[in-house]
């Protein structure tokens, strides 16, 4: 079934005809009313009459969210037509102090597009909230549009000046609407009117080409002949010039509105809220920076529900929804039902399509990709039933039932009772890049490590004379104010210093031996750790286990019943770990993820997968809150089928403990989730399967020792919730498996955060929300001290509201009890402090509120908002901080991060070295988060990496033989030195940060694919590339060869080059067919080249090498030579 059929089928039906017809014939004024129209039939019923009655037509839904679902749906639908969004300039109701510039270029592009005259029908989807605010009168915005083509004439001063008169902020790099950036004969701007930033490239005084670039990778996607600028529709005009939305739209617009009485209440609502804003902001605080609009009062400023009811008498209207607004419409009966709710229930899916199929009803299944719809289809093959259902490959938000056409549309997310997330364009993105990128910059100030010199301070950027040569280095100042430069050919040496929690560490003196000591004992010890992976890796290849049977209907039937959608990193997972239980060596797989990234659902199907193999699954988890908590998941996961789920923890009594060791004795239960005593010597499993361990780190040495002597003979599942770098994840493969869940889930709704100064009226009225709607709040302050002061006043507020309070210096069992209760639902409050951060997982707790969060790191914020949000439920975190005034700079950016970062994951790992150190030290053993503080995670994982490949290639080199060789890495490092001229010149690149940065991006680049991806988007973004920034490519490619070459330095001085092969006389590379290549090269080269040995080094000398990329192509001819490639 195609889109354009169904759409067929409704310009068909009677009814529809009807309503076009009232619709084209009917007097302005006249007012329609479709009943029972659900799901996404809408979307089906606006598109067949958008393209039988031409002309505009606006579509008012209730909200914010229904709008982006009906957007979704009509993008779907109407693939080929323009569909514009027409949101709030606010970002929330009323809020008229806290604009979004995304939102204002979404609203300026609708009203421009719709104004034009070029257009004669449009679509525009928009909600009550946006009514309020005025647009720009049709002549004002002629007036102030600017158009440019390809081919005119362009004066950059006039542009500048344009540009600073439209309020336009001059930014270095373009990320949203209403910047612009000059970078010599390129402009980049990001105007109102469109729904990407374009750059304009000017040659000579003439526009010479403009393409559209994305903000996020900054580059350019497609090429256009013109482009217009406009201004910021909403803050820079008066009040006169702006008229309300129904002032500005054609004669010939249909408004739907989603019930006319409810958009006419939010409208009031609306002004009510702008109103009590307005009143509390101080317009004589000196660091008040609003925009001068928001000084004008609301009722000036602002659209009125009388107002907007008369304009609503003149026009076409088609109301739909429950009510009725007036007694004077004609109503239309559409017939439509809502999808029945199946609870994931396949017997009542079956019963109920088997009706609908003897009724004659033709059977619809939409799905966002085909192997949805397969899996729908196989779950109905798997039962036997009979029905086949037509695919429609739209991913619709809400499935119908259309009594009258009989035809049945049902969705796949709503079968299996998913949360379904509306993906429309949002301009947030970039923005969120951007706030990235400032979070990972390098500032003067900031601490370096030197892996060969130790901790210093980056001082930033400065050009050389080298020999007469320009180049440029970075500059590290170390104890007692010495300098070190340091060549941005070596710049794989530095890396920025990230230790747990942002202690300041201690600077070293250059020339002391403080560093070498460090670096000498943290590599010892990293040693005995990759010594004992590598050897338990070695050990468990060897060994024979269990090779479960592939997976059966009832494994297809409990993956699809899934609440949400899995994620690519799920997926792969998923496949991963099963494929090592159907291998008959025993699994030993680490499983990391963020908290809410899905690992649990991977156990869950691994351990259904052992057994239908009738093997039995001990889980073993470190709290006993913990235990009671799986119990309550799997039991939910897997009520439908026919698994027997048990649980030991010390709040079980011994008859009860003993009752569940003899049913495991005897094989009478499946599934039993239990702490340390699980693994004791007083249980005896019947047939033990498979071992999932949660937080693996948190047991102690005796749990951990026992665990060794399982893990041999039994599959198992380690799961962290702790991220794993991924650095550190290539490092360990060939050491550890390692599936690493990145990916957050798409569909989980985004946790609505907001920051606050501290407020007991914002404190009740979110407490009193979350509780209404018979949920529970955590309530996080972490200080000890005064923790009972903030209960009083709770308990003064909210009378009828049941508190628990818990912190660390609690007993541990009064803790572990108030935890427990908690979870029972016996409170409605948990008053604690941080020791929720991890672990927690209570699916009816949905509102956290953070007090003293600018005290917190940006990782610790993360984690603790993460235990909301956790199930299909809108969840909320309130941030409270003394006013923002007050806050430091760096406190500022953490708390704008949060709050735009609000979907889960988003992201933010890039950003979390603390996080990095948690992962890294979860994984290696408590003992190494020391030294990677002592070092900084970068360098710790450098050194790391370099012991792991040195033991690959000692130690353990029979097993990791054919790795190497494919590699080709013969040396860890290969050092370039040279005197020729190579760097990125200030005026291409005049921002020291952005020319750190693409330093940085091209030393850890892998390949020439990469290099000349690297090429292309420096030349988008900056122009035509100079000849010194050739040579540093150049320079990369050189170091690529001189690796698998194995040579450690290679000098290119003085028009000769020296290269000096590894120092190693140990090295695979000398017994390798490679090095008697080289030999054989240099032999039938004996002019252009030489060698020469010394006591430590074999030198290979080239001679008449006057380029970087000479050098290249020298010692390229001879890679090709002795690895035969072309």
């Amino acid at each position: 079934m195609q889109r354009e059929e169904l759409i067929q089928q409704y310009q068909q039906s009677s009814m529809l005809q009807d309503v076009v017809s009232h619709l084209t014939e009917g007097d302005k004024g006249s007012a329609i009313h479709l009943n029972d129209v659900h799901g996404s039939s809408l979307a089906f019923i606006i598109a067949a009459s958008y393209q039988l009655h031409k002309g505009n037509h606006i579509v008012l839904c209730r909200d914010r969210e229904e709008a982006a679902f009906l957007m979704q749906d009509l993008q779907f639908v109407l693939p080929k037509k323009e569909i514009y969004s027409f949101p709030s300039s606010f970002k929330q109701l009323g809020q008229i102090h806290q604009s979004d510039s995304g939102n204002i270029q979404m609203r300026t592009e609708a009203i421009t597009q719709l104004t034009s005259n070029a257009i004669q029908s449009m679509l525009i989807v928009s909600y009550p909230d946006a009514l309020l605010e005025r647009v720009v009168k049709k002549s004002v915005l002629k007036e102030t549009r600017l158009d440019i083509e390809v081919g005119e004439t362009f004066d950059i001063d006039f542009m500048l000046e344009l540009l600073i008169t439209y309020n336009f902020e001059r930014v270095n790099f373009v990320y949203e609407p209403g910047q612009f950036s000059i970078r010599g004969d390129i402009i980049d701007i990001y105007s109102f009117a469109n729904a990407n930033p374009y750059r304009i490239e000017v040659f000579d005084n003439e526009v010479e080409s403009i393409r559209l670039f994305d903000p996020v990778s900054q580059r350019s996607e497609k090429k256009v002949l013109r482009v217009s600028i406009l201004p910021n529709g909403q803050q820079n005009f008066t009040v006169e010039e702006q008229v309300s939305l129904f002032q500005a739209i054609p004669s010939n617009t249909t408004c739907w509105i989603n019930d006319v009485a409810m958009c006419l209440e939010t409208v009031d609502e609306g002004m009510a809220k702008a109103i009590a804003c307005y009143e509390k902001l101080d317009f004589d605080e000196e660091d008040f920076d609003g925009e001068d609009s928001i000084r004008v009062h609301p009722e000036k400023r602002f659209e009125t529900s009388p107002r907007i009811k008369g304009y609503l008498e003149d026009i076409h209207l088609v109301e739909w929804g429950n009510k009725i607004y007036s007694k004077a419409m004609e109503v239309f009966d559409f017939g439509i039902d809502p999808q029945p709710v199946f609870n994931r229930n396949v017997e009542l899916l079956v019963e109920d399509l088997q009706a609908k199929k003897e009724a004659g009803y033709e059977l619809i299944l939409a799905t966002e990709h085909a192997k949805h719809y397969n899996r729908v289809q196989g779950i109905l093959q798997d039962v036997e039933a009979n029905i086949t259902m037509h695919p429609l490959n739209l991913d619709l938000h809400g499935g119908f039932v259309d009594n009258q056409n009989k035809i049945l549309v049902y969705t796949d997310h709503q079968i299996f009772s998913r949360y379904h997330k509306a993906n429309i364009r949002k301009n947030r993105s970039s923005s969120r890049a951007q706030l990235m990128k400032t979070l990972k910059e390098w500032k003067p100030g900031d601490y370096v490590v030197h892996i060969d010199h130790g901790i210093g301070v980056y001082s930033g950027l400065e050009k050389l004379d080298i020999a007469g040569r320009v180049q440029e280095s970075i500059r590290i100042i170390y104890q007692n104010n010495d300098l070190l430069y340091v060549s941005i050919n070596a710049l794989h040496k530095i890396s920025k210093y990230s230790g747990k929690d942002g202690k300041k560490p201690k600077i070293h003196r250059l020339g002391s031996d403080a560093w070498a000591k460090t670096k000498t004992k943290t590599k010892k010890k990293i040693k005995q750790v990759a010594y004992d992976l590598i050897k338990l890796y070695a050990q468990r290849k060897t060994q024979k286990g269990f090779a479960f049977s592939p997976d059966t209907y009832l494994q297809h039937e409990l993956e699809a019943s899934f609440f949400y959608q899995d994620t690519p990193d799920q997926e792969k997972t998923s496949l991963e770990v099963k494929k090592d239980m159907e291998s008959d060596v025993p699994m030993d797989r680490l499983l990391c993820g963020d908290v809410g990234f899905g690992k649990t659902e991977v156990a869950i199907r691994a351990a259904f997968k052992a057994v239908t193999d009738n093997k039995q699954v001990a889980i073993l988890v470190p709290t006993t809150i913990l235990a009671a908590q799986h119990h309550k998941t799997l039991s939910d996961r897997l009520r439908d089928f026919p698994v027997t789920i048990e649980y030991v923890n010390r709040f079980r009594s011994a008859a009860e403990k003993k009752a569940i060791y003899e049913k495991l004795a005897q094989g009478k239960i499946d599934i039993c989730i239990g702490t340390h005593s699980l693994v004791g010597k007083a249980v005896q499993w019947k047939d033990l399967g498979l071992l999932i361990v949660d937080e693996e780190q948190k047991f102690g040495v005796g749990v951990k020792e026992k665990l060794k002597t399982i893990k041999l003979n039994v599959d198992t599942l380690t799961l962290t919730a702790t991220p794993i770098p991924r650095t550190l994840q290539f490092s360990l493969m060939g050491a550890r498996d390692l599936s690493v869940i990145r990916t957050p889930p798409e569909n989980r709704q985004p946790v609505h955060t907001e920051v606050h100064t501290f407020s007991t009226e914002v404190i009740a009225d979110a407490i009193q929300f979350e509780l209404y709607r018979g949920g529970q709040v955590f309530f996080v302050h972490n200080r000890i001290k005064d923790i009972e002061e903030i209960k009083q006043m709770l308990e003064r507020m909210l009378s009828n509201v049941r508190i628990a309070v818990g912190h660390g210096q609690m007993e541990g069992q009064a803790l572990e009890r108030v935890m427990v209760d908690f979870v029972d639902g016996q409170y409605d409050v948990l008053l604690s402090t941080n020791i929720i951060e991890t672990g927690l997982d209570i699916p009816n707790a949905n509102t956290i509120i953070i007090n003293g969060a600018h005290m917190f790191g940006l990782s610790d914020l993360h984690q603790l908002r993460g235990r909301v949000g956790r199930s299909s439920r809108k969840a909320y975190c309130y941030l409270f901080t003394p006013p923002i005034s007050t806050l430091s700079q760096d406190a500022r950016l953490r708390l704008k991060t949060i709050e735009e970062f609000a979907d889960i994951g988003s992201g933010f790992n890039i950003a979390m070295r603390d996080l990095d150190i948690r992962g890294a030290g979860n994984l290696l053993g408590g003992e190494q988060s020391g030294f990677m503080n002592d070092l900084g995670f970068q360098t710790y994982h450098k050194i790391l990496d370099e012991t792991i490949q040195e033991l690959k290639a000692t130690e353990f080199v029979e097993l990791y033989k054919a790795e190497i060789a494919e590699k080709r890495e013969y040396v860890r490092d290969c050092q370039i030195d040279t005197d020729l001229p190579m760097h990125i010149p200030n005026d291409y690149v005049n921002s020291v940060p952005e020319r750190l940065a693409l330093y940085t991006s091209l030393n850890t680049l892998k390949d020439n694919k990469g290099l000349q991806a690297f090429l292309e988007d420096v030349q988008d973004r900056f122009g035509k590339v100079p000849e010194e920034v050739k040579e540093l490519c150049n320079a990369i490619r050189l170091k690529w060869v001189g690796k698998t070459l194995a040579l450690e330095r290679i000098i290119a001085k003085k028009g000769k080059l020296t290269c000096y092969f590894s120092s190693n006389q140990k090295a695979m590379f000398y017994a390798s067919d490679a090095f008697g290549k080289v030999m054989a090269y240099v032999n039938s080269n004996p002019t252009a080249m030489r060698l020469k040995q010394t006591e430590k080094h074999l030198i290979l000398i080239v001679d008449q090498v006057s380029t970087v990329e000479d050098a290249y192509q020298k010692l390229r001819s001879m890679e090709a030579y002795v690895y035969g490639d072309t």
